[in-house]
Formats: C-alpha cells, sequence, structure tokens
C-alpha cells in the first residue's frame, strides 16, 4: 500500500532530525535507535520512522543488525582511513578533470555556494557541511562524470559527522576559494595542490579529533 502524504512527511521531518542528531555527535556511534521510541517522538506509527532509519542506513549513518535493531553505525580506525583515502583518490580525479573544462557558470555556481560563516551552533554546522558536499559535487560535476560525482556524493554522507569534528566552518569558504581560482584558471597542477591541501589538513584533522576526543565511542581496531 502506498504511503499517505503524511507518512511521507513524517519520514522526511525524522529523517533530518535524525541525520542532524547524527552528525552533531547527539546520537554516539554504537547507540541503539529503538523505533518505537521513535515513533511515538514524533506521535507517527513506526512506518515512517522505519523509512527514515532506512534512508540513514544507506547514507551509512545507521547500521540494520537481523533481530536487534537500528544503531547508530560505528567504524575502525582502519575502516575511516580507508574511507578518507578513497575520497582523496576521487577529489583530486575530480578536480584535475573539472580544472580542463569547467564553464563560467559553474565556476559561478561555487562561487555561490557558501552562506558565510555565522557561528559554531547545530544549524550552522549542518549548513557548513551541507554546503562542503554541494561544493565537492559541484566540482566533480564540472568534470562531466555524473558517476563521480554521484559516488562522491555518497561518500560525503558517510564522512559528514567526521568533518563536523573539525569545526572547520570559519576556514572552509577561504579553503575552497583557492580551489575556484585554479579552476578560473585552468590550472591543473595548481588545483591538484590546492585540493591537496585541503584535503590533507582535513584528513590529519579529523583522524586526530577521532582518537583524541571520540576514542571511546568508535572501535578504533
Amino acid at each position: 500500500m502506498p504511503h499517505s502524504r503524511n507518512s511521507d512527511t513524517s519520514k522526511e521531518i525524522i529523517y533530518k532530525a535524525l541525520r542532524r542528531a547524527i552528525i552533531m555527535g547527539h546520537c554516539r556511534p554504537g547507540e541503539r535507535l529503538s523505533v518505537e521510541a521513535i515513533a511515538e517522538e514524533y506521535g507517527t506509527s513506526v512506518t515512517p520512522a522505519r523509512d527514515a532509519l532506512q534512508m540513514l542506513s544507506q547514507e551509512g549513518l545507521v547500521t540494520i543488525k537481523p533481530r536487534s535493531g537500528y544503531f547508530v553505525a560505528q567504524v575502525t580506525l582502519k575502516e575511516l582511513r580507508d574511507l578518507l583515502e578513497l575520497r582523496q583518490i576521487l577529489e583530486v580525479a575530480a578536480v584535475e578533470r573539472a580544472a580542463q573544462q569547467i564553464t563560467d557558470e559553474q565556476i559561478t555556481q561555487l562561487e555561490h555556494v557558501h552562506a558565510g560563516y555565522t557561528g559554531d551552533d547545530d544549524e550552522s554546522y549542518e549548513r557548513y557541511t551541507d554546503e562542503n558536499r554541494r561544493f565537492h559535487c559541484l566540482v566533480a560535476e564540472a568534470s562531466g562524470n555524473q558517476a563521480l560525482s554521484a559516488a562522491l556524493g555518497r561518500l560525503h554522507d558517510r564522512l559528514a559527522r567526521f568533518m563536523v569534528m573539525r569545526r572547520a566552518g570559519q576556514t572552509m569558504e577561504h579553503t575552497h576559494a583557492r580551489i575556484i581560482e585554479a579552476l578560473r584558471q585552468h590550472d591543473v597542477d595548481m588545483a591538484r595542490q590546492a585540493m591537496l591541501s585541503e584535503l590533507n589538513e582535513s584528513r590529519q584533522d579529523v583522524i586526530d579529533q577521532v582518537i583524541r576526543q571520540e576514542g571511546a565511542s568508535w572501535s578504533l581496531a
């Protein structure tokens, strides 16, 4: 039976609220997410709650364990490093190709991604994270490879909560400005170095934060 409009609306509301809670660290890695409790909190049936959790599982933010339920996803340190390495492979490939063929219209899109730094509250960091994802996906789109852009978007979804740990909202726009300038000049080497500079700094910050502050919550095997 198809979902009603109210059911679909409830699913989206629950999805967005849980996603923010996971990304901001309010729901901890390994924490069990009760379908019944979520449904009660939002005044819905279990169906939209379960659908929202399924959506989050597709982003790698929730793990479904048969006969056990839904849990905030954990990763090992090896898995995190693998994800960050994959990000570098995809981002560098994207920016090198984009530098060769990006259009003026696409440059303008990149210049208008960021709404500016507004503070360190949850709402601002949710926006920064979404803007960062959009920026990098637009670079990948400018490469002309839509599959690359889609893959990078899924990877950013999985890494979103780690990106928040960096608290880099104040510097992100300036970092991206260097990438934009290299793309505007169609300078492949300059674009590669600007992207690598951001990725290397991001990777080290994330790993340091995870080990120092979050080690008890993550499965750091």
